[in-house]
């Protein structure tokens, strides 16, 4: 687009806040936000560097969209550039996105929470707390009976379902509710999106004051507490974030810009204690030259996408972005660039933990080019804990760039069997099932589709998998790696790698946790059962779990000798001989 044309669209567009896409051929070059569309841009009439000149001549359009608020332009900046990955645009390489509610351009539309609206909806958002938003959805269910199951769901049904029975839904399936009264219900929740919190918060207060009068202190409580996120939802635009207290918790960014490639290394302190650090990789177009506060700014806004906001930012350098500084103002976020002192010392540590890692490759890039796929950004993997067949579970742990994916991790109670094939291929079914089901938009497992699947095991396992993404019909990636020889076998051959390879190395760290992740939760499992061991005197709830982690079930104590009971803390000679007795 020449500058004439730039100024002409310009002219067109509305002086309210929004977000704007300069395309080329309907592909996105660049998404970017503003308090007045109108006035932002129109000042790529006299780009502000050469990178942005570069992109606005070879856009051949600019689309806008309004929004409500400039928080709302923020966010719905930040869903866009995850979807679209435009080239001028510093991009984090995960795959979080803000939640938006919509509901479908149904006869009975549905209300639902996600991430990418289908056509022709609804929607409203983005917000930054999924939580407040399924507080939110919850309680505008339970006021107006807005259903939230899929069309499959829907269709056919002679009898309502257990939504009906539990008060979530009118049940327009079945024809309980017709449908002038449940438009009419829906127009109620639209209203209450558009800014009419009464539409929702009057029916809480009143059921609040009706639940006290009836001593249900309980329920006076619970609908108590629905109230306070509701009449606070729209406050910002809904996507308030409370801080427990004043710099209760402490992020500390530091940030390498290296050609088209940025490392963020952020520090995570709490009551003054570091507790948590993790680095992170971004895009950034090559002939970029806006600096570390661009990327920081890209950071921020992605990176927080689906987490809690800290009390307060320590930066190397100030964002470049004035509308950033004035949202995390409103969040309550002290955004502070420290000279001297401990503050500064924090900052310096970040941006040494980001030197470092700069140089360290995450091992996708080399496991993609190693087993000839198209990348290996996102892997999961998968592992099956149990006890002679008691306790089975299954986790599915997530790795992104190399690092633990800690929010998008799975796990599953399988059925009781002690067979490590069939509770594998059980496993990878329940998660292909879930993957089907996202893609047609009826799911509650929203996580994209990995890259890889990794199971912990040799052949038996991954030929069992294998069956069960066969039997699903969910195409993706799956190996495995044998523990014993660190063997990588695919369904066409097998590689041993080098030990310092980084794409083994890559590997063994999702291997690892998978195991960890799945022992974990069948302790914590096994541990909860009551066993005949709690009726045996002297032998507490503590004594019990160290017997069952030292000898696998209460079958194994019942094989152990009275000296091999004595090895176990809290067991003496009196105790073993008792435990032998009543076993």
């Amino acid at each position: 687009m020449d500058i004439e044309s730039v100024r002409e669209r310009a002219g067109d567009l509305p002086r309210e806040p929004g977000v704007y896409q300069f395309r080329e051929n309907g592909t996105t070059l660049y998404v970017g936000k503003a308090v007045d569309l109108a006035s932002r841009v129109r000042s790529y009439a006299d780009p502000r560097s050469h990178r942005i000149a570069k992109m606005v001549a070879r856009a051949d359009e600019v689309e806008v969209a309004v929004t409500d608020t400039e928080t709302q332009a923020l966010l719905l900046e930040a869903n866009l550039i995850k979807r679209h990955g435009p080239r001028y645009n510093v991009r984090l390489k995960d795959d979080k996105s803000y939640p938006l509610v919509q509901l479908t351009d149904h006869e009975f539309p549905r209300i639902e929470i996600t991430r990418d609206p289908d056509p022709g909806s609804t929607a409203f958002g983005p917000y930054t707390e999924r939580g407040r938003v399924e507080v939110v959805v919850k309680a505008l269910r339970e006021t107006y009976g807005l259903r939230g199951c899929s069309e499959y769901k829907f269709a056919g049904r002679d009898r309502p379902c257990l939504d009906h029975d539990i008060g979530l839904c009118t049940a327009p399936c079945t024809g309980e509710i017709g449908a002038e009264a449940y438009l009419a219900d829906v127009e109620s929740v639209v209203q209450f999106f558009e800014g009419s919190t009464g539409v929702l918060a009057d029916p809480l207060r009143g059921g609040m004051a009706e639940a006290t009068e009836q001593r249900n202190f309980e329920r006076a409580a619970n609908l108590r507490d629905k109230l306070e996120v509701v009449e606070s939802f729209h406050e910002g635009a809904g996507e308030a974030v409370a801080a427990q207290s004043p710099e209760q918790e402490v992020d500390v960014l530091g940030v390498v810009v290296e050609g088209e490639r940025a490392t963020v290394a952020r520090l995570h302190s709490e009551r003054g204690q570091l507790v948590e650090r993790d680095q992170h990789t971004l895009s950034v177009p090559d002939d970029d030259d806006e600096g570390v506060g661009s990327v920081l700014a890209a950071f921020v806004v992605q990176y927080y996408a689906e987490r809690t906001l800290p009390d307060a930012l320590l930066l190397p350098e100030p964002f470049v972005d004035d509308e950033l500084d004035a949202w995390l103002d409103t969040e309550g976020v002290s955004v502070r660039v420290p000279g001297a002192g401990r503050e500064a010392t924090l900052v310096e540590l970040a941006l040494k933990n980001a030197r470092r890692g700069r140089g360290e490759p995450d091992g996708t890039a080399a496991l993609a080019d190693a087993l000839g796929i198209e990348r290996a950004n996102r892997i999961e993997g998968f592992d099956v804990s149990h006890a002679h067949g008691r306790a089975v579970v299954g986790s599915d742990v997530t790795f992104v760039d190399g690092s633990p994916e800690k929010s998008d991790y799975r796990r599953k109670k399988l059925d009781d069997e002690n067979d490590d094939y069939a509770n594998m291929r059980s496993l990878v079914a329940w998660r292909a099932r879930r993957a089907v089901e996202r893609a047609s938009g009826h799911a509650e497992d929203d996580r994209p589709d990995p890259d890889l699947l990794l199971i912990d095991g040799g052949e038996g396992q991954l030929n069992a998998a294998r069956d069960a993404l066969d039997e699903v019909g969910w195409d993706v990636p799956v190996i495995s790696l044998a523990k014993a020889e660190e063997r990588v076998i695919t369904p066409d051959r097998s590689f041993s790698w080098p030990s310092d390879a980084p794409e083994r190395r890559l590997l063994q760290r999702v291997r690892d946790e998978s195991h960890r992740f799945a022992v974990q939760y069948h302790q914590s499992l096994r541990d909860e059962v009551k066993t005949v061991l709690d009726d045996v005197p002297g032998v507490g709830p503590q004594t019990r779990r160290r017997l069952l982690r030292r000898f696998g079930s209460v079958d194994g104590v019942r094989a152990a000798s009275p000296d091999e009971l004595q090895t176990v803390s809290g067991v003496g000679a009196k105790t073993a001989e008792t435990i032998r007795g009543r076993l």
